[in-house]
């Protein structure tokens, strides 16, 4: 009886086991036939072509790397989809002769991804070259609108100033101002502060250096003069 190898699949995957590139495995795209331009709602029908018929697993790789197992299909051609279902809604898996077919009935944003086909043959894990499927990347243009004109005068509006211009654009400038101007008034403060500062030093010092005193520490007495 066949068992579904998915936890031993995504258990050997979980350790950042590259696995083997066999080179029987190949995987061709039946549906689109430019599988560049795939729309969201549109199928997608995949083929995993190989040499044996022991059963194989289809996974998908995310954008980020991370491994989503979709579907085992066994040698009686009975597929087995993740959490041991037998159907699946999303996907559907086929087998026919040593071709296995995968197909993405409605493919939406959350199915792109890398597409592997896998077989475990003699304890190995072999893996085909990996089919990208991505929606093709949508560019949007944004409306240009003419200048209003008119016929008779017309009057010019004055150019914005660069500070108008930068409140604009840069929805901070409000908080860059309340921040650095009371800053800079207190950074005019403290400098007009020093300098009254110094200048009152220096006047204090020129009036002591007015004031000689003598050497011995009394003042000089004037000389009297006889009657």
């Amino acid at each position: 009886m066949d068992t579904s190898p998915a936890p031993l699949l995504l258990l050997a995957l979980g350790f950042c086991c590259p696995g083997i590139y066999g080179q029987k495995l190949e995987v061709k795209v039946r549906s689109p036939e430019d599988i560049g331009q795939l729309r969201v709602g549109q199928r997608l029908e995949l083929e995993c072509h190989t040499d044996r018929g022991h059963g194989a697993s289809w996974i998908r790789q995310d954008s980020s790397g991370t491994l989503h197992f979709i579907v085992f299909i066994n040698s009686l051609s009975k597929p087995t989809f993740e959490g041991g279902q037998r159907t699946s809604t999303r996907f559907e898996a086929s087998k026919d002769s040593t071709i296995y077919r995968l197909a993405v009935k409605s493919f939406t944003p959350r199915d792109q991804g890398s597409y592997f086909c896998v077989m475990n043959l003699n304890q190995m894990l072999h893996f085909s070259p990996g089919q990208p499927a991505f929606l093709p990347a949508t560019t949007t243009v944004a409306p240009s609108t003419p200048a209003p004109t008119s016929q008779g005068s017309t009057t010019e509006e004055p150019n914005l100033t660069s500070a108008e211009g930068r409140m604009r654009g840069d929805p901070n400038f409000f908080c860059h101002i309340f921040i650095w101007v009371p800053l800079a008034g207190a950074c005019l403060l403290l400098l007009l502060a020093l300098v009254v500062t110094i200048v009152l030093c220096q006047q204090t010092r020129r009036r002591r250096c007015r004031c000689k005193r003598p050497a011995n520490g009394k003042p000089p007495t004037k000389p009297r003069t006889p009657n």
